[in-house]
């Protein structure tokens, strides 16, 4: 289900039952020659669309701007740079209206910076506004010295269910590093990500265009294939299937 699609009371029953919320945090950055600057986000996009036909999911609007950063180009190639702490607040923002708003399964899937599951600037940031998030519900919930009440003397018990305040939103990686190994890599405008891309937007790939990159990054996009593409796909499907519930 799209988020935008959906009606007031199909949002509450959406919240009651706990079906996970999915915000995609996406950039708009350089990615060579031949590939858009929307890949990033479009990836996300494109395979939360394939979970969608098996797993019942609401997927939110994604947040199409990102910490980028200037490291691969310039703002001259089309990358837009979001300041981390500007980052930061306008994602503590739209976190806070989910969960003050009754959602308590939430997913900020990323794509950009996200080899080995490592932690980058953007997802930092998610991370910190989720966590600041979260111990503010639960002081303006349930008072002052929640946590060290009685009434959460099962904490421990609960850590990562779905009673554990802490997993109300959580930050995963579109690719985990389980997933990455399995592929055998991961890269920027590469091979890897330009077959992922490929493969879920084809006409967002120009593979003849992958001939003319001098940088050392998307060198190896020549060998942007189908076959390698769908196969990442897979197995972001079966990595997110296990992991969002």
């Amino acid at each position: 289900m799209q988020m935008v699609d959906m009606f007031y009371k199909e949002l509450e029953d959406a919240k009651k039952r706990k079906v996970p919320f999915i915000i995609p945090i996406g950039t708009i950055e350089y990615h060579a020659l031949h590939a858009s600057c929307g890949t990033d986000t479009m990836v996300i996009n494109g395979v939360l669309r394939e979970l969608e036909k098996t797993k019942e999911i609401v997927v939110c609007p994604p947040i199409w701007y990102g910490v980028a950063s200037y490291a691969v180009g310039g703002p001259e190639t089309g990358t837009i740079h979001v300041d981390v702490d500007a980052y930061e607040n306008y994602i503590y923002c739209i976190l806070k209206s989910l969960i003050y708003g009754g959602v308590k399964n939430i997913y900020c899937v990323a794509h950009h910076q996200t080899e080995e599951a490592g932690l980058m600037p953007m997802t930092l940031a998610c991370h910190k506004a989720a966590k600041k998030v979260t111990m503010e519900f639960m002081e303006d919930t349930r008072g002052k010295g929640w946590w060290g009440s009685n009434d959460y003397a099962d904490y421990y018990e609960n850590l990562g269910s779905g009673d554990d305040p802490f997993s109300y939103i959580k930050v995963i990686p579109l690719m985990s590093a389980k997933c990455q190994h399995k592929i055998g890599g991961f890269d920027h405008a590469g091979k890897f990500e330009s077959s992922l891309m490929y493969a879920l937007y084809p006409d967002h790939v120009d593979l003849e265009r992958t001939k003319e990159n001098t940088e050392w990054f998307a060198l190896n996009s020549v060998e942007t294939s189908m076959e390698l593409g769908q196969f990442m796909v897979k197995c972001a499907l079966e990595s997110l299937e296990e992991i969002i519930v």
